[in-house]
């Protein structure tokens, strides 16, 4: 009779995704392999196989987090209760700022892990086409014309991926000052006192 592998009680799913997470952002796609993962737990590999059929499906399991946690959440914020074309933007600006909203270095990590993955790729394109549909569709929820909303929509996009990929290090208080000059740059207008007020009150 076979000894049951008791790794099995200890570990989740989560903590697999977890461990898979650390080493994608730190050293890529190549390096999320299934033996060093177990080390890293230290498990058997054979703990592994009670949550996934193999490597693909972590990664795969990666992958749909990624989707429903950055686009997903940004697509989210973007449709949020606004009265005003700030407080719209301050909305998808929570993204910025919460890691639990949206994760820059997992971001970075899947646009680099598609340049050599032709189907990752395809699927970070319809999310940049979805996330940029759903800035544009904000800006013309008040009143902006189709191609006006379009541009600013990518203005808004290109400057986060800039951030993104610059890996841009900056204090949470530093960014939230920063935000007011970001608001009146992408709608053309600065915002209202009380717009600022309630997106600096939920972040204090």
């Amino acid at each position: 009779m076979d000894t049951p592998d008791i790794s099995r009680t200890r570990l989740r799913e989560e903590d697999w995704l977890a461990a898979a997470y650390d080493v994608l952002t730190a050293s890529g796609v190549e390096a999320v392999k299934v033996m060093p993962l177990a080390k890293r737990l230290g498990v058997s590999r054979t703990s592994f196989y009670w949550h996934f059929k193999d490597r693909e499906e972590l990664l795969e399991a990666m992958v749909r987090r990624w989707e429903d946690k950055n686009t997903g959440n940004l697509v989210a914020r973007t449709e949020a209760y606004a009265e005003s074309i700030a407080e719209a933007l301050f909305n998808l600006f929570d993204c910025w700022i919460d890691p639990e909203l949206f994760d820059a270095r997992l971001d970075l990590a899947v646009r680099n892990w598609a340049r050599t993955d032709t189907a990752l790729q395809a699927r970070l394109d319809a999310a940049d086409i979805r996330r940029e549909q759903a800035m544009t569709g904000m800006f013309l929820r008040f009143g902006y014309e189709q191609q006006d909303a379009l541009v600013r929509a990518k203005a808004m996009i290109y400057t986060q991926i800039g951030y993104i990929s610059m890996q841009v290090t900056e204090s949470k208080r530093y960014r939230i000052s920063l935000m007011p000059g970001y608001i009146e740059v992408f709608s053309g207008k600065p915002p209202a006192t009380r717009d600022l007020d309630r997106f600096l009150a939920r972040h204090r």
